[in-house]
Order: structure tokens, then sequence, then C-alpha cells
């Protein structure tokens, strides 16, 4: 099963020692990501709704990246910094995410670490892969093991 790194201009970068994403056989896993602008790094928009917005766009970036969409999400976890906020931010995944939706957990968190940061999003997405080559992405392959005698 090939495994390498998915790396998006397009999605917000990583802020810390992670990865944007892998691809590991037909699943792609996301990293956790919030509602920051991929050129200026900053944080974008200071409602539940404008922040859920980006940071669907962001995770849609990531996947895009190796070839996945919002649809193949299967598994979805999100963060918010307040739960009384669900409601609001369920309208828009509700409307940016298709039927069958994906199962989903949704826990308050403190998200301090960002300040004025509502919510983060990390997914797994489960997406046939069409080719064994990956022209244009970024692949690491996994160092190969030494023989013991």
């Amino acid at each position: 099963m090939p495994k390498y790194v998915i790396q998006s201009k397009r999605g917000a970068p990583p802020q810390g020692a992670y990865s944007q994403g892998w691809r590991a056989g037909d699943f792609v896993f996301v990293t956790g990501t919030g509602p920051v602008d991929p050129v200026t790094g900053k944080l974008v928009g200071d409602t539940i709704e404008q922040q859920t917005e980006q940071t669907i766009d962001n995770l849609a970036a990531i996947l895009g990246a190796d070839g996945a969409t919002l649809s193949d999400i299967v598994k979805m976890t999100v963060h918010l910094s307040d739960t009384s906020l669900f409601a609001r931010y369920n309208q828009v995944y509700a409307r940016r995410l298709s039927r069958p939706y994906p199962v989903r957990t949704t826990v308050g968190s403190d998200l301090g670490h960002s300040p004025g940061m509502l919510i983060e999003m990390d997914c797994v997405a489960y997406s046939v892969q069409k080719t064994k080559k990956a022209s244009g992405r970024n692949r690491l392959r996994p160092k190969a093991r030494k023989k013991s005698k």
C-alpha cells in the first residue's frame, strides 16, 4: 500500500510540526485545520459561519491536491471553541457536505493556541487511487528496512 504526504498551497499552511495530509492506500487523512487564509496565514472571519466556510475550503484544497473531494469524506472531527455555536456551524456544514453525510464527532475544545479561532476540523476520506504515480505531488517513500542477518 503506497503512502505519501499531500501538500497544497491552496490549503492552510501547517503552523507546527505536522503535515497537511497523507494518503495511505485509498485513504486520505487531512490534518486538523482552521479558518486560516492560505496566502496570508492569518485567521479569516469573525463569525462561526465565515470560519466554517474557510475551514471547509482548506480541507477541500488539501483533499483536492490528491484527487479527493468533500464527497469522499467518511469521518470528520470538529472542535468548536464554544458548543453553543453548534447550530450555526451545522447549517454551513450541512450545506457544504452531501448526503449521506460522513460520520462525525463534534466537541468543545480550547482553541486558545490561535486567538479568535472558533473551529478546527480534520477528516478521513476514502478515495480510490486512480494511478500509482504521484505526479506533481510531494511523495515520500517509506525508508527501506535494514535486513537482519
